[in-house]
């Protein structure tokens, strides 16, 4: 099992603030890591790096052998990474499976010309894409059929529709920022166990981060803390779970919340 994402000393500022200092982290092909810590540690500043949407001023992002620093996001897409977002970014209005059938669009082989002229080999595709999202649909456990109205559904079925949207692009990598939130515990832990389903049996590779405890320590095969930048400790969910320096940044934070 080879390496799928490797960070190499990435680091960023905003203004003189230091976002991420010195990242280094690898995640194994097929593997689950989460990344936890406190608000403002950097994770999303980190999952933006990867996905293209930030630029670092030093380091190194390596999807397999490609270099990911310089790419825009549509690149980064085409290279197998999908991500979702801490908000929803579903299109409210359109039909479950016209929002899934968009996610299909990043993994399309046909031109410009060929959509706009409705070419047979723009049919093949779309029948394609169709029976893709059937079959995301009829294995997810969420139950929908694809008719619902995306703003019509409780936001944890809202959060599990962009994950199938991300699915529908046939990614090697997901990277998924916040999936839980706003999930009850039950719904937490069911899309948990989807997503170490979803790994065992596609073999995707999942980068994740999330502040329901409980949900990383189920889903996370390691998981890295970060804080103020700086990651400060990498294990297994057991070995996070006893780290002093972890039990320090966590309850750090929880007394200047006090103060």
């Amino acid at each position: 099992m080879g390496t799928a994402l490797q960070l190499q000393a990435v680091s960023i500022s905003f203004g003189g603030l230091t976002a991420l200092d010195g990242i280094d982290l690898g995640v194994a092909q097929g593997e689950i890591v989460a990344l936890i810590g406190p608000n403002g540690a950097g994770k999303t500043s980190l999952f933006n790096c990867i996905s293209g949407v930030y630029r670092p001023s030093r380091g190194s992002i390596k999807f397999h052998d490609h270099e990911l620093i310089g790419l825009e996001p549509h690149q980064v897409v085409a290279l197998g990474i999908a991500r979702t977002f801490q908000n929803t970014e579903l299109f409210a209005g359109m039909t479950v499976m016209d929002n899934l059938l968009l996610g299909t669009h990043a993994g399309r082989k046909v031109g410009v010309i060929a959509e706009a002229t409705r070419l047979p080999r723009f049919g093949r595709e779309e029948r394609k894409a169709v029976a893709r999202v059937r079959e995301l649909l009829r294995t997810s456990g969420t139950g929908l059929l694809g008719n619902e109205i995306a703003s019509e559904l409780p936001y944890g079925l809202q959060k599990e529709v962009e994950v199938l949207r991300a699915l529908a692009m046939e990614p090697e990598m997901l990277l998924l920022d916040e999936p839980a939130a706003g999930m009850t515990e039950d719904e937490a832990r069911a899309l948990a166990d989807n997503i170490v389903q979803l790994r065992d049996t596609r073999g995707i590779t999942v980068v994740l981060v999330e502040h329901n405890v409980g949900f990383v320590m189920s889903a996370a095969d390691h998981i890295a803390v970060l804080d103020h930048g700086k990651r400060i400790a990498f294990g297994t969910p057991e070995e996070i779970q006893r780290d002093p320096v972890v039990i320090r940044a966590y309850l750090g934070s929880a007394e200047e919340k006090r103060r």
